[in-house]
């Protein structure tokens, strides 16, 4: 009778020890970007395009895809914001800069389908915003003479606040 006491109580403190551990693995953190801080990647970035000539519009994300910023310039075309914010929404839910989402969703890839799909912008000018290991947002540039060059533009949002994002 004895040795099914201190079995029981054996079994009681291995549950009780153990609980917290299961509780930790039903949560987790998250880490996301301040306002102030998504909007000086979006103004370093629209600088950028303007220091080059180009009308655009920039958008900055959160981590879920819902938009934080979007600035367009005074005479960006009506598109850009809807393409700006569909390019950095893209970059998060794919985790892929949409340069490389453009390339391996070529016509003819296994993965052309995902062209199809809504919001989804395979063009360049979309770029993962990343810091201390972590996704933390994206930034979509969009009225650039292509692509390429609104990549230019979003890398220069990330530049102005990369070192504050490694943490």
């Amino acid at each position: 009778m004895a040795t099914r006491i201190e079995s029981g109580v054996l079994c009681a403190l291995l549950v009780f020890v153990a609980a917290p551990a299961a509780a930790q693995d039903a949560t987790y953190a998250v880490r996301m970007m301040t306002p102030e801080t998504a909007l000086k990647a979006a103004q370093a970035a629209l600088r950028k395009c303007r220091d080059d000539g180009y009308q655009v519009a920039v958008a900055v994300v959160d981590r879920g895809g819902i938009a934080q910023i979007v600035l367009r310039d005074r005479f960006a075309g009506a598109h850009t914001v809807r393409m700006a914010i569909d390019k950095a929404w893209t970059a998060v839910s794919f985790r892929t800069n949409t340069t490389e989402l453009a390339r391996v969703t070529q016509p003819g890839s296994p993965q052309s389908g995902i062209r199809h799909r809504p919001r989804v912008a395979a063009v360049g000018g979309g770029l993962m915003i990343e810091g201390g290991g972590a996704l933390l947002g994206g930034i979509g540039v969009s009225g650039a003479p292509g692509g390429d060059r609104d990549d230019v533009c979003a890398r220069a949002g990330l530049g102005a606040i990369q070192d504050s994002l490694e943490f």
